[in-house]
């Protein structure tokens, strides 16, 4: 959301902790909205049970947490039986991967299945546009057919969901912003190849176009090579017969897995990450200058 200005709009987001831990259920409202996200895990969902009445037709997704630098697990569904689904979900061995969730449904039952569809679909075309994850079903998306009415009011519901999301910790769905001004840009070179970069709030941003070693070393950590591998299977790392080239800007966690996926090794992301000056990413941090 947007103001006259350009400016984004602040909007307010409650997060209600039912049990009174904050690593428990957690319920997330907008203001202005009908909807209501239910943060869960694995181990908390059957608590769920008690709030069956309420939990109608919607859309939840189910995600591995990783160690921060493995690209996580994701599965986006939807269904007029939430918890009935995510419980048959539970017990099939194919989806044991996951170990957090989110619900998203209305309050007033202005949500069906079909806007439910819907909005299932829009997530899945976003999490395969922005690769921050590992799909599970998103290989497929199923838009289902609407009046002109309900695809406004889907459309607006996913707006809300989207807001939401973050607060909730998940950032997969999210497009990526990259400052165009490229001055201030990080660099790596090895073995023939360059690649660039910028440090940020949420990460390390590598830029499209830079270039990545072909071949991991022999004492690259299992977490590299998964990492890479992942990249090639998403579509974000293309293979140039000699190295690699990355197809759109990607967001890391770390520095240290930025320079590990350029690099093809275990990598000190602080110490090889430099500016046009030669200047270390943990010595501009001690300068002050980033």
């Amino acid at each position: 959301m947007t103001t006259c200005n350009g400016r984004p709009a602040g909007y307010t987001v409650r997060i209600f902790m039912p049990d009174g831990d904050p690593n428990g259920i957690r319920l997330v409202e907008k203001s202005h909205w009908t909807g209501q996200g239910i943060v869960f895990t694995r181990e908390t969902f059957p608590k769920l049970s008690d709030r069956k009445d309420s939990v109608r037709a919607g859309v939840y997704v189910l995600w591995e947490q990783t160690d921060g630098i493995k690209l996580p697990r994701v599965y986006v569904g939807e269904s007029e039986e939430l918890l009935d689904r995510i419980g048959r979900h539970l017990k099939d061995s194919s989806k044991d991967f996951w170990t957090h969730g989110i619900i998203f449904t209305s309050k007033d039952d202005s949500l069906n299945k079909a806007h439910a569809r819907h909005i299932e679909a829009k997530l899945i075309d976003r999490a395969r546009e922005v690769k921050q994850c590992e799909p599970d079903n998103l290989n497929k998306s199923r838009p289902a057919p609407l009046s002109e009415l309900d695809r406004a009011d889907a459309e607006s519901f996913l707006y809300d969901v989207l807001l939401c999301l973050p607060v909730a910790g998940v950032r997969f769905f999210e497009q990526l912003t990259v400052p165009s001004d490229d001055s201030e840009d990080l660099i790596v070179t090895s073995k023939g190849i360059t690649a660039r970069g910028q440090f940020g709030s949420d990460g390390f941003v590598v830029r499209k176009g830079s270039q990545a070693v072909k071949d991991e070393t022999r004492s690259a950590q299992d977490f590299v090579v998964e990492l890479r591998k992942q990249l090639v299977e998403l579509g974000v790392l293309k293979d140039l017969d000699d190295r690699f080239e990355f197809t759109k800007d990607h967001l890391f966690k770390t520095p240290s897995a930025a320079s590990g996926a350029v690099l093809g090794r275990s990598s000190n992301g602080l110490a090889d990450w430099k500016d046009a000056d030669g200047r270390t990413l943990k010595e501009i941090r001690s300068a002050g200058d980033g």
